[in-house]
């Protein structure tokens, strides 16, 4: 087998992140370890949604959840040829998207399409952090301006060994449109005792 063949059998996220994946906390490599097959994780959420009419038209549109206190999440992986299919459950309410590996400028980014859009972001980890950083984005494959590209604090945390995750989507024409914050455990590990609101809380 080739350096290139081995490559290839790893994880999406292990391709792109190289040697800084060893550096990553457990919980957050295990979310991200498999590269064909099917996984499940879930948690709760609190998810937060803009308040304008701009904010609320694109989070409809784009199908973000509602907002919630304790909402049960569920994440579901299928991983197949460096392709990752996402379908994400925020209680009743279903998102999904699907992750592969591109480049730019010599730079491993990891490439998410919703539907006709695609981002492009930088994996970055720090401390107990892997940060997701925007660095351009497209609409049925025309680049569209960096400066107007979703953006907002979005990464993974691992917290006395438990997956926690922080998303949010902003724009400069509508500010917030969908903040979304829990933790994930695999399916089949207990979650309510977990549930309650502190669990929830940033640091």
């Amino acid at each position: 087998m080739t350096m290139e063949d081995m490559v290839q059998k790893q994880s999406l996220y292990r391709q792109i992140l190289g040697r800084q994946w060893n550096h990553l906390p457990a919980s957050i490599r295990a979310l991200h370890h498999l590269s064909e097959g099917h996984a499940t994780f879930r948690g709760r959420a609190v998810i937060e949604r803009g308040s304008s009419i701009g904010a609320r038209l694109v989070a409809s549109m784009l199908g973000f959840p509602g907002a919630g206190a304790d909402v049960p999440v569920e994440i579901h992986f299928a991983c197949s040829n460096g392709r990752e299919v996402w379908t994400r459950r925020f209680g009743g309410k279903v998102l999904r998207s699907s992750q592969r590996k591109a480049e730019r400028r010599n730079e491993p980014l990891l490439a998410e399409d919703f539907g006709p859009f695609r981002v492009l972001c930088a994996l970055e980890p720090a401390e107990n952090r892997l940060h997701l950083s925007v660095r351009a984005w497209s609409f049925l494959g025309l680049p569209l301006p960096l400066l107007l590209a979703p953006g907002g604090r979005t990464f993974e945390e691992d917290r006395d060994g438990l997956f926690h995750f922080h998303v949010e989507v902003a724009s400069p024409s509508t500010s917030l449109i969908v903040r979304y914050r829990g933790w994930l455990r695999p399916a089949g590990e207990p979650t309510a005792d977990l549930g309650g609101r502190k669990a929830l809380v940033d640091e």
